[in-house]
């Protein structure tokens, strides 16, 4: 009888093969166990994306940072189907269209922050953001009476010092989680 010699390419290749195996069920695992997932991971701090709600409601917004020519319009038809919206405004916008800012409050919508300068917050400092937050919100409160208490990252960027600097102020961050463009 005849012994076989053993093949290190073969073993090489079951080893890595079980290997494989282990680290897959270790990973299905984990994933179905949240817990673990959440001690193991790293904290990160997170805008709002939605709010859980027991009845039936949509939460519209719209920024505005640029032109005001469709403001009017806007607001005619949210009034006529007596729809609310809220509104991030850039400061350099309310300073241009203050007239515009009022109307959409004096029509019962939201106004709300989208910063001073529409900046890549990301790469500012903790002070910078607050500064961005503080600024427009002044502008905001001085034509409507009422202190933005949201605020929308521009561009949708945000890292942890973002957050973290908008909230030390008392103003939740909001992102949105469904965009619906239309290009004219």
């Amino acid at each position: 009888m005849k012994k076989k010699k053993h093949d290190p390419a073969r073993w090489r290749t079951a080893i890595s093969a079980a290997a494989l195996a282990v680290l897959l069920a270790a990973t299905v695992w984990t994933v179905r166990k949240p817990d673990i997932v959440a001690a193991i991971s790293p904290t990160r701090e997170l805008p709002v994306y939605c709010v859980e709600r027991t009845d039936k409601k949509v939460a519209i917004s719209f920024d505005a940072a640029w032109g005001n020519e469709d403001t009017q319009t806007l607001i005619d038809i949210l009034t006529a189907h007596d729809v609310r919206a809220t509104f991030f405004l850039v400061g350099g916008w309310v300073d241009k269209y203050p007239d515009s800012v009022k109307a959409l409050a004096d029509a019962g919508n939201e106004i709300m922050n989208h910063s001073e300068t529409h900046p890549h917050l990301a790469q500012l400092s903790a002070e910078q953001v607050q500064s961005e937050v503080n600024t427009c919100s002044d502008k905001i409160e001085a034509i409507t009476g009422v202190r933005p208490t949201l605020f929308r990252c521009p561009y949708g960027e945000y890292n942890d010092t973002v957050i973290t600097a908008i909230r030390d102020l008392g103003v939740e961050p909001i992102q949105w989680d469904v965009e619906r463009s239309q290009t004219r």
